[in-house]
Order: C-alpha cells, then sequence, then structure tokens
C-alpha cells in the first residue's frame, strides 16, 4: 500500500535551505507552488537563474530566507480563480517524512493565501503518495520549531 498524506503538511526544500513550510495537498492543483514575495531572474554565464525571498511562515515577514535556482522553463499557469500568469518553474528537492525527491515548483507570490506552498497532483503522483482529506500532519511533526529564534525560548 502506498503512503499516506493529510491534506496539510509540514515538509522540507533542502536545496532551497528551507527547513520547513506548511504545505497544503492539493490533489486540484496540477503542478505544486512556492511563495516568493519578489522574484528577479538573472544568468550565472550561460544558465538563467532566479532568485527570491520566501516567508516560510504564514504571518510572520520578520524570518526572510533568500533562495535561488536554475530555471527549468517559463510556464503559464491558471491560478484557482481563474487567473493566467506567466510564472518562472524551478526543480528542487522536497523532504516529506523519510522520503527525498525531486519536484517541479513554480514561484508566485502567496502572500493572500493561508498555505506558503501548495503540492499539487504532479508531485504526488511522482513521490507516489496518496491523500487522507480528512486527516492533517500524518508523515511528521512540525518543523515550525526550526524557526525559534532563540529570545523567543524566553517568553
Amino acid at each position: 500500500m502506498k503512503p499516506c498524506l493529510g491534506w496539510r503538511e509540514w515538509i522540507s526544500l533542502p536545496e532551497l535551505e528551507i527547513p520547513g513550510i506548511k504545505a497544503k495537498v492539493d490533489t486540484g492543483a496540477r503542478t505544486s507552488s512556492l511563495h516568493a514575495y519578489f522574484v528577479e531572474p538573472y544568468n550565472q554565464g550561460e544558465i538563467e537563474m532566479v532568485r527570491f525571498g520566501v516567508h516560510p511562515l504564514q504571518g510572520r515577514e520578520d524570518i526572510e530566507l533568500i533562495c535561488s535556482s536554475p530555471v527549468k522553463e517559463r510556464r503559464q499557469v491558471t491560478d484557482s480563480g481563474g487567473h493566467r500568469e506567466e510564472r518562472f518553474v524551478i526543480e528542487t528537492s522536497i523532504l516529506l517524512g523519510a522520503q527525498l525527491r525531486k519536484i517541479e515548483l513554480t514561484l508566485t507570490n502567496r502572500d493572500t493565501m493561508k498555505f506558503r506552498m501548495l503540492l499539487g497532483r504532479r508531485a504526488l503522483q511522482d513521490l507516489g503518495l496518496l491523500v487522507d482529506s480528512s486527516r492533517s500532519y500524518l508523515i511528521g511533526k512540525s518543523l515550525k520549531e526550526k524557526y525559534i529564534l532563540p529570545e523567543e525560548h524566553n517568553k
């Protein structure tokens, strides 16, 4: 039997040095997307790259991670509201529990969304995972503590 995820999970993106981010597992979305509050393309020699900022925790703009990755492609994506936009697509590793795999992510501003990441159908198929939409956090504990600053331990 295939491993099962809940409708929301804490995951890591080690190549981007994102130790933890809460993702909504969204079987209605074809592609996965990652929150990026700014996106800047640049070239590193002949390689097209993208630099972007991530606020990994909802409601915590004081925590900023600056990431960079080679651009796999640019793609037209239709969001859940029916709006089309061109997004950068990157390929990076995702750590779900003990599973480490490569997935594609589109970069978009998700400031108004509850989740900083969507894990879409294509990634779920590549990972060989099922979803139990009635449960949450089936693959591991919260990774939120990775962001607790030393002065917050004293509160």
